[in-house]
C-alpha cells in the first residue's frame, strides 16, 4: 500500500466513512514537517479535494515567512490555502494553551465556511505518546489517559487526527524524500515547556516504545468510549429531574462512576442555569466533594450546590452570595 493509499484508508477510519463525491478535507498545516507530509498526502490521495489554512498567532517575527511558504507550495499545486490571524493578540498566562484555544475557534469557522467533510490536524504516533506521559505524571484520570483522540467535534466540522498510527520519522522521512519545504518550531527544543522535556526524554530512552505507549492510549480511548456509554445508560435510569433541580441515585457505583455522575450533574445544572462562573471543566478536581457526599454532606462547586439525602444526590444552583 502506498502511502497515499495509507492515508486515504485512515481518513475514512477517522471519519467513520468513505468521503463523498465532491467533498473536500480542510487541512490545519503550520508548516512544520508534520503537517507538509500531511498536506503532500491529502494532496495525492484526494486530488482537488483539499483546502489548507494556516494559523499566524503573530508570537514570532518568523510566522508570517512560514505561512507564506505553505501558502506557496499550495499555490504550485492548485490548493485554496488561507492565513488566519485571531483577531487579538495572544498574551498573559498559559500562552500555549491560550493560543490553541484561538487556533481551533479560527480553523472550525474556516473549516465551515470551506463546506469541508472535516477539519485535518498532523498529531502523530510520537505526539499520542507525550501526551500520555504528560497526564501520567499529573495524574489524570480514564478521560486525561486516553490522550489524544482520532475524531473531536468542534462543531459543524469534525476534528479528524488520521495520522497517529504514523510515527514522527515516517512524515519527516515523507517530506525530505519529496523535496518539500518545512520549517523546524524552535518551541519544540525549548526545556520551558514540558512537551519538550518529555520528547527528549522519549528521544534519549529508545526503550521507551513510543508505538506501545499510542497503543496504550488507545486501549484507553476503548474503556473511556465504555464508561462514557455506561454512565449515558445509568443516567436515563437513575437522574430525575425536580423542578429547577435534579436528582442523582448513585448506590452501589463504583468511585469512578460517581465521579462521572458528580461531573455531568454540575455541567448540566450550569447549563440549564446559565452558570458561566466561576470557571468549570471535566479537568475540574472533584475528589473533596465525593469524600463529602460520600459522608453524607455536600457542597458548593463551581456555581452549583449538591447534597446528599437519603441515598440521592441532589443538584441545584447555589444562591447568588450576599455581598459583605
Amino acid at each position: 500500500m502506498t502511502g497515499p493509499e495509507r492515508f486515504a484508508v485512515d481518513v475514512a477510519a477517522a471519519l467513520g466513512r468513505g468521503l463523498d463525491e465532491g467533498e473536500r478535507l480542510a487541512l490545519a498545516v503550520s508548516g512544520g514537517p508534520d503537517s507538509m507530509a500531511m498536506l503532500a498526502l491529502a494532496h495525492a490521495a484526494f486530488p482537488g479535494r483539499v483546502v489548507a489554512a494556516t494559523v499566524d498567532h503573530r508570537l514570532r517575527a518568523a510566522s508570517a515567512e512560514e505561512a507564506a511558504m505553505v501558502a506557496a507550495w499550495c499555490s504550485g499545486r492548485g490548493i485554496p490555502h488561507a492565513t488566519l490571524v485571531p483577531a487579538e493578540p495572544i498574551a498573559g498566562a498559559s500562552i500555549q494553551a491560550r493560543a490553541r484555544e484561538a487556533r481551533y475557534a479560527l480553523l472550525s469557522g474556516w473549516a465551515e465556511e470551506q463546506g469541508a467533510a472535516a477539519l485535518l490536524t498532523a498529531h502523530h504516533r510520537d505526539d499520542q505518546a507525550e501526551t500520555l506521559l504528560m497526564r501520567a505524571a499529573r495524574g489524570s484520570g480514564v478521560a486525561g489517559l486516553a490522550a489524544v483522540r482520532v475524531r473531536r467535534d468542534l462543531g459543524v466540522v469534525p476534528l479528524i487526527r488520521p495520522l497517529l498510527d504514523w510515527s514522527r520519522a515516517e512524515l519527516r522521512a515523507i517530506v525530505e524524500a519529496g523535496g518539500l519545504p518545512f520549517v523546524d518550531d524552535p518551541s519544540n527544543r525549548d526545556d520551558a515547556f514540558d512537551r519538550t522535556r518529555v520528547r527528549r526524554l522519549l528521544e534519549e530512552n529508545r526503550w521507551f516504545d513510543a508505538a506501545g505507549l499510542a497503543r496504550s492510549a488507545a486501549h484507553l480511548a476503548e474503556a473511556e468510549q465504555a464508561l462514557a456509554a455506561w454512565l449515558d445508560q445509568l443516567w436515563a435510569e437513575r437522574a430525575r429531574i425536580d423542578g429547577a433541580a435534579l436528582t442523582f441515585d448513585p448506590a452501589g457505583l463504583p468511585r469512578e462512576l460517581r465521579r462521572r455522575a458528580v461531573r455531568r450533574g454540575i455541567a448540566e445544572i450550569r447549563r440549564t442555569a446559565g452558570i458561566t462562573a466561576p470557571a468549570w471543566s471535566d479537568a475540574t478536581n472533584v475528589e473533596p466533594l465525593l469524600d463529602a457526599l460520600d459522608g453524607g454532606r455536600g457542597a458548593t462547586q463551581a456555581g452549583v450546590a449538591i447534597r446528599s439525602s437519603r441515598g440521592r444526590w441532589r443538584f441545584a444552583a447555589a444562591p447568588p452570595r450576599r455581598p459583605h
